[in-house]
């Protein structure tokens, strides 16, 4: 009896263990995953509105009002030395928590959810990740001029970094899981369920692989009901009356605004990056303390304030000014411009927020201003000009973001209007096309770009920075390895790898010299001889990359 008792119980630990590998490495295939899906898109839908909730909070009570959602109209009574003390105090906040906690006092968003998605395994930064939130906080409730959807979302992966390291997930099962955080925390951010799931396939995971489906339209679904708990079913935007294209004639007037749309979202684009650059290098000149940074920017917003308070925060109630048409033609043209101004000096100042609430402002300022142009020149033949805001908005937004299918989903959720389907799909369609050949795809893979990550060029470009030769190469003592005076010869004509490179640098190389293998050395010091370590074989580099290669092309294909 006793041993028939051993018996099942161990039959019962081999199918424990069975059953834990099975979700570690093959999560997205088992029901189960599915109910860690559906808990994490709760969580993450929770900390989405959380995060706005707090925003919301501390703006009122920084501002001193109950209504932040006409924020912009209340600091027009505002004195004006509140309006612009207020981003300082803000900024200096920021300085001292990313000089405390990250080592490049930079706040972390959607770009390094990409990377931490094709690089780490679905995992990103911890103790960065929870100073970034905070200066997300800090950022949006004190004048800054960017968007509360990009912390959201690295907000939900820092929630499914943890999630996978406590089950010790592999990539695969650890990028789904990333997936389905931040499909839930767009759908609570937007009220939009589709355009969730889609934003998390095509931004974040950058593939619509077939077992990350489910998983992630079940976490999607589930930041959706959060939101509708707390706000109910409402869109966003509220537009006015019934938007219809005047049949084929008008379509020619979309493509246009689609082009000058992809423009307009280059400008925005380039103008961070240029301000970035820009006050890198008056700092450097200055010798200004890198946590100052963010209260400088702060000062140059608070000035800008004073007279255009529509920059602060989100932005939301004049984009709602512009798609119900409460804005002139030059009142929208001005405050675009003032609008990107902004968005460059927050962003350069390494304060937090993200970009896609300020594409949409911009967005549909542009198409407002193109509405009136385009509808005073052929008023027989032109819809209502506000149907212009609404392409416009998601032209720019889709070229910044480079996700032209979740992007025009999105603004189709936000608004409720389905009816305009095909201004906004042509628009979409052109300002994409146009900015992805400017800019390196997005906004984000241009930004890593900038950084060296190259991730906009795909899988066989970054893959090759995975793989450090020190992991790859034959040590002295190994079947196969390479002839030790050969190797010295070759680090005598300077023909040799460090251990820290990895195979970006190696196989240029080998194409270069044409020979078999490389010596791999270990540097002491700058004027240290070169200490041998082995030697990396082409026909090993090669094979490692062509696994890695073979790995994901199943993964995206599974």
């Amino acid at each position: 009896m006793l041993q028939l008792v051993r018996q099942q119980m161990h039959s019962a630990q081999r199918a424990m263990g069975s059953g834990w590998d099975l979700l570690r490495h093959k999560g997205p295939g088992q029901i189960q995953f599915w109910f860690i899906a559906l808990g994490l898109g709760i969580v993450s839908g929770f900390v989405a509105i959380g995060f706005r909730a707090a925003v919301e909070w501390l703006q009122a009570l920084l501002y001193r009002t109950e209504h932040v959602s006409l924020l912009h109209s209340h600091a027009q009574s505002l004195p004006w030395y509140w309006v612009l003390v207020i981003p300082v105090i803000g900024g200096i906040a920021i300085g001292l928590i990313l000089h405390w906690a990250t080592p490049d006092g930079r706040a972390r968003s959607v770009a390094d959810v990409i990377e931490g998605a094709a690089l780490n395994d679905g995992r990103v930064e911890p103790k960065a990740g929870i100073a970034s939130a905070l200066t997300h906080w800090i950022t949006l409730s004190t004048g800054g001029s960017t968007g509360r959807e990009g912390p959201v979302v690295h907000m939900a992966a820092l929630a499914s970094t943890w999630v996978a390291n406590f089950l010790r997930v592999d990539g695969i099962t650890g990028r789904d899981l990333l997936g389905c955080a931040v499909a839930a925390a767009v759908s609570a951010s937007f009220n939009a369920p589709i355009a969730g799931a889609l934003f998390a396939l095509e931004v974040i995971l950058r593939h619509f692989a077939l077992h990350a489906f489910a998983p992630i339209v079940v976490a999607s679904a589930a930041g959706t009901v959060i939101n509708r708990l707390v706000y109910g079913d409402v869109t966003e935007f509220i537009l006015p009356g019934t938007t219809t294209v005047e049949f084929y004639l008008e379509l020619p007037a979309f493509f246009i605004l689609g082009l000058v749309c992809g423009l307009i979202a280059v400008i925005m684009m380039r103008a961070v990056f240029f301000a970035d650059d820009l006050e890198t290098e008056l700092q450097n000149r200055l010798k200004l303390p890198y946590w100052l940074r963010p209260a400088v920017a702060g000062l140059i917003l608070g000035a800008i304030a004073i007279f255009y308070p529509h920059i602060i925060g989100v932005g939301y109630e004049t984009t709602s000014l512009a798609l119900t048409g409460g804005l002139l033609m030059h009142e929208a043209f001005v405050f675009a411009i003032i609008k990107v101004v902004a968005v460059a000096v927050t962003m350069a100042g390494r304060m937090g927020g993200g970009i896609f609430s300020p594409s949409l402002m911009v967005g549909a300022l542009t198409g407002l201003t193109f509405g009136h142009i385009a509808t005073g020149l052929f008023p027989d033949v032109s819809s209502a000009f506000t149907l212009y805001a609404l392409a416009g908005m998601g032209a720019v937004a889709a070229a910044v973001l480079g996700a032209p299918i979740s992007t025009t989903l999105i603004v189709f959720e936000l608004t409720g209007d389905w009816q305009t389907g095909l201004a906004v799909m042509v628009s979409v369609s052109m300002s994409t096309a146009l900015a992805s050949r400017i800019v390196d795809r997005s906004f984000f893979l241009t930004q890593l770009e900038r950084r060296n990550v190259h991730l906009a060029a795909g899988p066989q470009a970054y893959l090759l920075t995975m793989f450090r030769v020190q992991g790859v190469m034959r040590k002295p003592m190994d079947d196969g390895a390479a002839d030790e005076a050969t190797c010295l010869s070759m680090i005598e004509q300077g023909l040799y790898l460090q251990c820290q490179a990895t195979l970006e640098t190696a196989l240029p190389m080998f194409e270069r010299s044409g020979v078999d293998f490389l010596p791999v050395v270990e540097l002491e010091g700058p004027d240290q001889t070169p200490v041998l370590q082995g030697a990396l074989f082409h026909l090993d580099a090669l094979k490692a990359y062509n696994q890695a290669l073979t790995a994901t092309a199943e993964e995206e294909h599974s």
